[in-house]
Formats: C-alpha cells, structure tokens, sequence
C-alpha cells in the first residue's frame, strides 16, 4: 500500500500523486508497487532493503544524492507470540525531490505521523522529518520497555507462590524481546553515530540540536534495556530456584504425612496374624492399642514440628 502526503497548514493532507516536498509512505509494497517507485528515480535495492524482516541498520548513499537510512523499530505482536516485543527494519529514503518511508508491515511510529497527530511536522524540511521520525523510534523504545516491566512485574507475583513453569517461559520470553531491543538500539545508534560524524546532510543549528538529542534518548534506551535484561535474567534464576524449593517444600510435606499414617498401619498389620499375641484375651487390648497409635503418631508429629519438617 503507498500512500502520498504533503504538509499543509501545519498538517499533513493525503494528495494523489507525487509533488514537489511530498511525504511516500509505503507498507509492504507489492511487486507493480516497487516497480512504480523505482520509476521515480529511486534504486530499487533501496526499496527492498526494509522488506526483509532481517536487515541490519546502516545507511548507504547514491552518486546522485539518494541517500537510504535503514533503522529497526520496535513492533508489538501479541501477549501469546514467542516474541511479544520485536523489531523490523525500516527504510527512510531521502531524494532531491521527495522523502520515502518503506517498512514491512504497520506500525505505530508511522500511523502517529501520517495521522497528523504530530504537530509542527512540513515534509518540506525533510531532514529535520527524518531527525523527528528518529526521536519518535527511540522514545518508543522506552515505552515499549516500560510495558514489558509491567508485565514481568505481574509475572513476577505470581512466581512467589508458583510451582510451574508457565511463568518462567513467559519470562523467557520477554527476554528474547530485550534481546531483539539491545541488538536493534545497537544498530541505530551506529547510525546515528554516522549521521553526526559524516555530514550525510546539511543541517542548521537547530537540526544539530535535535540529533543530538535522538543520540541521547536513544542511549537512554540502551542503558534501560541493558539493566532491565540483567534483572530479568538474575529473577529467572532466582524463580527457577522457587519454583524447585516449592516443590521440594511439598514433597516434604508429603513424606511426613506418609511416616505419620504408617505408625497405625505398622501397629495393627501384627494383630491381623493369624497366630496367639500377647494381651489378644484382654478385654482392653483394643482400646490399648488404639491409645498406642495416637500416642505414637502424635508424638511423631511433635518430633516434626518441632524441627519444622511439616
């Protein structure tokens, strides 16, 4: 799907066709789609780039100006995925007369640009856009992380008392979206680190500003992640060791109240032979034994109270 917009009283409108200054958002383009924007000028290895799900970030630049940005966004799947959190590449392409955005599925970065709900956004300064679109990846990093700490903290309640491990593969696998987060902030932030050192374009002192300002947010973004991943992996452990002193806990329990039912049974397993025991003519012996068996199995219970085995 390609969608054309341009700025216009300080919003972004949908237009028809392509002009002068005008924003190319394209979502998973089709093959009729990649040949009519390499139609406009634009290397087609530029466009399918971003399409696989697996490329790196880095930016490359043409001899005639074109310059790509291929970063990686955070993008949510679902509570029920292997991955709940990953991230998939993202392609900004830069001409003399236009700006293109091309990513393998919809996200949410570029929904809140398109849909105006950005203000102070002119694709005519399109590299202050990119410089806006770059700030806005990063932050959302952080939100995105600040969900996957509230979901690892209700997982972690449940821990404390859990003798599964449902919650521990839960656990596992917020780990890999931490994982996917550090190696694609990683990546950016070699971009970024480019983009300042190399001039790839001009920018005002303004511009200069914001960059270093998306270097810092997305640093930020790095330093959280790396300390997130490092608690998360020290709680698995931790929980793993629960869950098995759970287990332990109830095996005990269990053991104990086995030694305790298997006094009476010892007791009166002697008087079911068929042979003479001393007392069977004893019109008390019933109730004797009967009294030995509470006696014994109380006392056994005692025992074990007291060194906490129940």
């Amino acid at each position: 799907m390609i969608t054309f917009l341009k700025s216009a009283e300080n919003r972004l409108e949908v237009i028809g066709e392509v002009t002068q200054n005008c924003w190319i958002h394209a979502v998973d383009p089709t093959t009729d789609e990649i040949e009519r924007l390499a139609a406009l000028g634009v290397p087609q290895d530029f466009i399918t780039y971003p399409l696989d799900l697996d490329e790196r970030s880095r930016t490359e630049r043409e001899d005639d100006g074109t310059t790509l940005i291929l970063i990686r966004i955070p993008f949510y799947e679902s509570d029920k995925a292997d991955v709940p959190f990953g991230t998939i590449p993202l392609g900004i392409i830069l001409t003399d007369r236009f700006m293109l955005t091309v990513c393998r599925r919809q996200n949410d970065i570029l929904q809140e640009f398109a849909s105006g709900r950005i203000r102070g956004l002119s694709t005519a300064k399109r590299y202050r856009f990119v410089l806006r679109l770059l700030l806005h990846t990063a932050s959302k990093y952080l939100l995105d992380l600040r969900e996957i700490n509230k979901t690892v903290d209700v997982l972690e309640d449940r821990l404390q008392a859990s003798m599964r491990n449902k919650e521990v593969l839960d656990l596992l696998k917020y780990q890999k979206s931490l994982v996917y987060f550090t190696t694609a902030l990683r990546g950016n932030q070699l971009v970024l680190e480019r983009l300042q050192r190399g001039q790839m374009f001009r920018m005002y002192p303004e511009d200069e500003d914001l960059l270093e300002d998306v270097i810092t947010e997305n640093q930020q973004a790095i330093e959280m992640v790396n300390i997130s991943s490092n608690i998360l992996s020290s709680m698995m452990d931790a929980f793993a060791s629960i869950i098995s002193n759970n287990l332990n806990v109830v095996m005990k329990f269990l053991a104990s109240v086995t030694i305790v039912l298997s006094i009476p049974t010892i007791i009166t397993s002697f008087y079911g032979m068929n042979v003479g025991l001393p007392g069977d003519q004893w019109r008390w012996t019933f109730l004797a034994i009967l009294a030995a068996m509470a006696v014994t199995s109380f006392a056994v219970v005692a025992i074990f109270v007291k060194r906490d085995w129940f």
